[in-house]
This record gives C-alpha cells, sequence and structure tokens, in this order.
C-alpha cells in the first residue's frame, strides 16, 4: 500500500538535503503529502537537567533563530507550503512521534550516518526514533561529505 504522509526529520544542514530529495521522490512515487520538521532541543538536557541558571530567554532566541534557518532552508523546496513545515520544541524523538501521530504520518524519514564504536552505544536521533514509532521509518544513509542534489 504506497504512503499517504510522509514526515521528513531534518537538523537544517546541507546534509539533509539528500534526505529530503529521498523523501521527496518517495512522495511523488505514492502521491503522498510530505511534511518537515525540526526539533529544538531544549538547553538545559546538554546539561544533564540541572542547570543553575534561567535560559528561558536564549532558549527563545535558539528557537527564533531555528524558525529563521527552517525558512531559509525550505525555501529550496518551494512545493513545501507553511503547513507542512513544524518546528517543534522538546526531546527530537518524542516529539517527531507525537507529530507523525498528530498528522496521520505513516512513514518517518530520517538521515543517518551509520556510526560505528562508540557513537553507535551512544545512539543516535535516527536510532531513537526508529524505537517506538507509530509508523514506518526509513534512514537514509548519508555519506561522509555528501551534499545536496
Amino acid at each position: 500500500m504506497p504512503y499517504q504522509h510522509i514526515l521528513v526529520a531534518v537538523d537544517l544542514t546541507e546534509e539533509c538535503d539528500p534526505v529530503v530529495t529521498r523523501a521527496q521522490k518517495l512522495a511523488k512515487a505514492s502521491g503522498a503529502k510530505m511534511s518537515l520538521v525540526h526539533i529544538v532541543e531544549p538547553m538545559a538536557m546538554a546539561f544533564g537537567g540541572d542547570v543553575p541558571m534561567d535560559l528561558s530567554m536564549l532558549q527563545q532566541q535558539q528557537f527564533e533563530q531555528a524558525r529563521d534557518r527552517l525558512d531559509s532552508f525550505t525555501g529550496k523546496y518551494p512545493e513545501l507550503t507553511a503547513d507542512q513545515r513544524h518546528l517543534a520544541y522538546g526531546q527530537p524523538r518524542q516529539e517527531i512521534h507525537r507529530l507523525a501521530e498528530e498528522q496521520g504520518c505513516d512513514l518517518i524519514v530520517v538521515g543517518s550516518h551509520g556510526r560505528h564504536g562508540l557513537a553507535l552505544l551512544l545512539g543516535s536521533t535516527a536510532n531513537d526514533v526508529l524505537h517506538g514509532a507509530p509508523c514506518d521509518v526509513l534512514a537514509v544513509r548519508l555519506k561522509k561529505g555528501e551534499k545536496g542534489a
């Protein structure tokens, strides 16, 4: 059965271009709607959640910068309307799963560096998204130094 709605999770770097391109091809082949999401992680997560100061102002600036970067990134994909671009705040896996359920997505597409060793043990966003996903997940392997099409 063809996919109906594909959610593409991006970190807004040029490395994401092949991921979006792959998702676009899948969407076109199956006649699916495609949406894009970027997640802004809470700064406290980087500090293990125990921060002795108020980061709300910095967090708001980070969110606004992410919104600008999302607008700039999606400028390369004019077929993505405003309602197909999402910016969320929180833990990536949880937010991607939540949005996929909310939007009725049947495929999540993420980029994967295919790391080995220590990075593999520590996990990655792609691996996190896979576990507990409400639908199929496609991890597009990114080669070192690979740029957009």
